[in-house]
């Protein structure tokens, strides 16, 4: 080997050297903040007041910004390495994404609006229509680019929130706009426990048109069920939930604040911050290099299974929280 290989060598190896460390620094997951301290901070920054919808609103702006611009920026729509290596990060910033959407879309249509008949806010239609955009488009407009329009209106509708002359920007703190985002979050985590869950195999009965004899689907399917989620998508449906998680944390934290009196109406706060609790769970520290699959009660762990034990309970105290929020 002459010299001139052994330089090209020392280079590559070095480049190699530099794209792994800068992709472990990028592959960290930002912490977790305090929506309400924030909400604070940005009133008194923009002199504005924390009024109803306010911390909410907040909370959805920082939630974004956050996953736009923590270490290494938006990584989902990369072309060049270590961004295009990686998957954990871009699965985090899909779930992220994904309960941002629902919230953008329930502020869209109801939380914004006294009544199916009243107009939908200017600012938060094409909020929802930026956050919709496809999450790995890079060619313009990029994701990026349309996620950071969305920002900038939502940080117009906050403003409006917080001005007495400005009446058409309106948040609704009522049981029913609660109730029917909700029910929209349950069916998220109720997906994301399914995929987490299937990571060792299960079989079920085909129960999708029990309780209704007349109920006809379009395709006929077995009576059992089994499903098993690939190895190679174990890690990023892990992420994903855990970015979710990340997410709806944030968003049930500005709830609490907002329908604070909602919730004491209908003595719902226990049960709101029973689902707070369960989510905290959900960030505790990976220790493991690798997202473990272990097998029942075998010698290794399965991360999976810890994942979807928490977003199920958080799901199942979230449903009786609907239907405390239902109640007279």
């Amino acid at each position: 080997m002459n010299l001139s290989t052994k330089s090209i060598s020392a280079v590559i190896v070095a480049i190699m050297l530099i794209i792994g460390a800068v992709g472990f620094w990028w592959g960290f997951e930002p912490d977790t903040f305090d929506v309400n301290d924030k909400a604070r901070a940005v009133a008194q920054q923009n002199n504005e007041r924390v009024v109803t919808g306010y911390t909410t609103a907040t909370a959805l702006i920082s939630v974004v910004d956050t996953m736009l611009n923590k270490s290494g920026g938006y990584l989902s729509n990369d072309v060049m390495p270590p961004g295009v290596l990686m998957d954990n990060i871009p699965s985090w910033e899909f779930g992220v994404l994904e309960m941002s959407r629902d919230l953008a879309l329930a502020m869209r249509q109801d939380l914004s609006r006294s009544q199916s008949q009243s107009l939908e806010n200017p600012q938060l239609i094409k909020v929802q229509t930026s956050l919709s955009i496809d999450s790995q488009r890079w060619m313009l407009p990029s994701s990026e680019g349309e996620y950071e329009k969305a920002l900038k209106e939502l940080r117009i509708y906050r403003s409006e929130l917080s001005r007495l002359s400005e009446t058409n920007s309106q948040f609704y703190a009522r049981a029913d706009n609660l109730r029917d985002y909700l029910k929209q979050v349950e069916k998220r985590l109720g997906s994301l426990s399914q995929r987490l869950s299937a990571s060792v195999g299960t079989e079920s009965f085909n129960t999708e048109l029990a309780g209704d004899a007349a109920a006809r689907q379009s395709t006929p399917q077995s009576q059992r069920i089994i499903t098993k989620t690939s190895w190679f998508q174990l890690d990023n449906n892990f992420y994903q939930a855990r970015g979710a998680s990340w997410a709806l944390l944030h968003f049930l934290k500005a709830i609490e604040v907002d329908f604070e009196d909602v919730l004491r109406k209908k003595n719902a706060t226990v049960s709101l911050q029973q689902i707070i609790r369960e989510l905290e769970g959900t960030q505790d520290p990976v220790y493991s290099p690798v997202i473990l699959n272990g097998d029942g009660f075998g010698f290794l762990a399965n991360h999976s299974l810890v994942m979807a034990n928490y977003v199920s309970r958080a799901n199942a105290a979230l449903i009786e929280l609907t239907e405390l929020l239902n109640q007279g």
